[in-house]
């Protein structure tokens, strides 16, 4: 039987232990069902042989990552147009570890940058997490992962340098996101394609994800006539009810649509040199429980 002491422990670093398996894995439900693995596994282990029972933990989580992430690719090989990660409520708590640079942290967990992530492989993706988001070091990473330092380094150096070639720029200053997620929802919603255009990039990309569950487009479609057109296109003919509030996700303000109680759309905006440089639509509605909880 669990003591109450092991049962505190293991809920301290739990939100350490989801954010780390969420980076991993891009999905909520796969991110619970591995730090309920861990919790299953620390509880059976001998607590008085665990001198450091957040490296203990950090350890059994990515190791239980790496082998679900394996499982997962297949399947996401199958998958029915785009595939987006999960979107899902920043609030770190107590989850950003001292050593790590705020805003790094929050970086790693943005919709672009797990995109990216995507074509890495588990190791790499295990070490980028743990490295650039999470502050471990070499050292750390090669006991987490058995591996040695200087492996642990390559692959370090490997996964940093794709994710900075292929993730897009960022807007940092959250009121000029802000304000342009607005006027980017006021000229779709009032048929202003001018407009619209206007605040988009004109090599902007939108990526819809639906899992062939909900409407949404099989193919990234590209260019600011294209996307504009497909916009309005699709805000002449909304949902029942549909209405759109403003809440943080990923990281960043997204737009969170509504039908009733249940969220129908997430909308979110990569935004650069002041304008809209890629449009995340996720439709799944499987992605989209966790969003209904909080936003």
């Amino acid at each position: 039987m669990l003591t109450d002491t092991a049962t505190d422990v293991f809920e301290e670093h739990r939100p350490v232990l989801q954010g780390v398996a969420y980076r991993m894995l891009g999905r909520v439900a796969d991110a619970e069902d591995v730090v309920q693995e861990a919790w299953l596994r620390w509880s059976a282990a001998d607590h008085d042989t665990v001198r450091e029972p957040r490296a203990y933990l950090v350890r059994v989580t990515t190791r239980l990552a790496i082998d679900r992430l394996r499982q997962v690719q297949a399947r996401r090989e199958a998958y029915v147009g785009p595939w987006l990660p999960e979107p899902v409520a920043t609030d770190f708590g107590g989850a950003v570890p001292d050593s790590a640079d705020r805003a790094v942290f929050t970086e790693s967990v943005t919709l672009a940058v797990l995109v990216v992530m995507e074509s890495l492989s588990p190791l790499e993706r295990a070490v980028f997490v743990l490295r650039e988001a999470f502050g471990y070091s070499y050292a750390e990473i090669a006991s987490v992962l058995e591996r040695g330092e200087a492996a642990v380094r390559q692959l370090a150096g490997r996964a940093r340098r794709h994710v900075e070639e292929r993730k897009p720029r960022f807007e940092v200053n959250a009121e000029r996101q802000r304000d342009l997620t607005e006027r980017f929802l006021a000229a779709a919603a009032g048929d202003d394609l001018q407009g619209l255009i206007g605040l988009l990039a004109e090599d902007v990309r939108l990526v819809g994800d639906s899992g062939g569950k909900a409407k949404a487009p099989l193919r990234v479609i590209e260019t600011a006539d294209k996307v504009g057109r497909f916009l309005v296109g699709v805000s002449r003919a909304p949902a029942v009810d549909l209405r759109f509030g403003f809440t943080e996700l990923n990281g960043g303000i997204a737009l969170v649509g509504r039908v009733g109680d249940r969220v129908d759309t997430v909308f979110q905006l990569d935004v650069a040199d002041g304008r809209i440089q890629t449009v995340y639509v996720v439709r799944n509605p499987e992605k989209l429980a966790a969003v209904s909880a909080v936003a």
